[in-house]
């Protein structure tokens, strides 16, 4: 390995009791073990970033931390060969920005195993556009589309529809045809939803809590990015033989519900993992997303901030108060 260099990172430390993050200068030695060094042009900001940087043990066990689940940059070094000194690479999920230093650093070292290449036509900004979020709402759509659905079968609702995972999802699911009812508590962002192409717009009260344990259709398939009640309150509405895709909990990891909506009308609920699934189902979706699956509007929209930027960024993901997608360029 080469000599050691210094950079930037947005670390979190601990301090008497609270987490307080700010820009560090750190060492290339300071990084984990590894086979891959890579220097980091851009990261993306996600929930699990902002409760990484609050101090959540379930996410972080140990500070001081560099946060950030997504990384886009170019391989400095490379102990396997593969990938190559020099060549354009993404990192998300596994462990990064978790328990191993992430993307809101400069560098960062990891297993070559955990290495997509850059997908052609693609950069660094546009892969962290998409970030894990786009990822996440990828997968989220080729389970439905796995599982039969079909624009004809009816519409099909996102909930959380203006979040990072959200906005996707909506843009995706429209521009392959189908009636996207977009489920969000911010009417504010009502015009860029339909902007993304959902046919209506509509607020949380659509999954407020129902006694009943089924109620009448009223989507035939849905994406799920929230959780919770509303998870809950989504199955009892989806028509026989419906598929729900779920991949959030801002809105609680629980979910009471009963089995009537699987029983009675066949409906599958669908867990989607963005972190831990085989290096090769990742490069699948990004290649779908450089291609047929481009979402421009997402890409026009993406807002891109620095360092200096990120802890009041953050906060407003714990607030519930962040919409779209944030891209940090470490170059700002």
């Amino acid at each position: 390995m080469t000599t050691n260099t210094e950079f930037k990172a947005w670390r979190v430390e601990e301090q008497n009791g609270e987490y307080v993050g700010a820009e560090k200068t750190l060492s290339t030695g300071d990084l984990p073990d590894g086979e891959v060094l890579i220097r980091v042009s851009h990261s993306s900001l996600n929930y699990k970033d902002a409760l990484s940087a609050s101090g959540n043990k379930g996410v972080t066990r140990s500070f001081p931390h560099t946060p950030g689940i997504d990384a886009a940059g170019e391989v400095v070094e490379s102990a396997t060969g593969t990938p190559s000194n020099g060549s354009p690479v993404i990192v998300t999920g596994y462990d990064l920005g978790m328990n191993t230093d992430g993307g809101f650093g400069e560098y960062i070292r990891v297993p070559a195993a955990w290495c997509v290449p850059m997908p052609a036509g693609w950069n660094a900004r546009t892969a962290m556009i998409y970030g894990t979020a786009g990822l996440t709402a990828g997968l989220c759509v080729q389970k439905l589309l796995t599982m039969g659905a079909k624009p004809e079968q009816g519409k099909v609702a996102v909930s959380g529809a203006s979040g990072a995972v959200g906005t996707v999802a909506v843009e995706l699911l429209s521009k392959l045809g189908f009636e996207v009812v977009a489920i969000s508590g911010k009417a504010e962002h009502a015009d860029d939803l339909k902007a993304l192409g959902a046919s209506e717009v509509v607020g949380r009260e659509t999954l407020a809590e129902e006694k009943k344990p089924l109620v009448k259709p009223g989507f035939a398939n849905a994406v799920d990015t929230v959780g919770g009640g509303p998870l809950a309150e989504l199955l009892k509405q989806i028509q026989p033989g419906g598929s729900v895709s779920c991949c959030g909990l801002v809105a609680g990891p629980g979910l009471q519900t009963t089995v009537l909506p699987f029983i009675l009308r066949g409906v599958n609920l669908l867990g989607v993992d963005s972190v831990e699934i085989p290096l090769a189902e990742k490069e699948a979706v990004w290649k779908k997303f450089a291609g047929e699956w481009a979402c421009p509007k997402t890409e026009a929209s993406a807002r891109d901030i620095g360092r200096k930027d990120l802890d009041g960024a953050l906060k407003a993901f714990l607030k519930g108060e962040s919409s779209g997608k944030i891209v940090l360029d470490h170059a700002k």
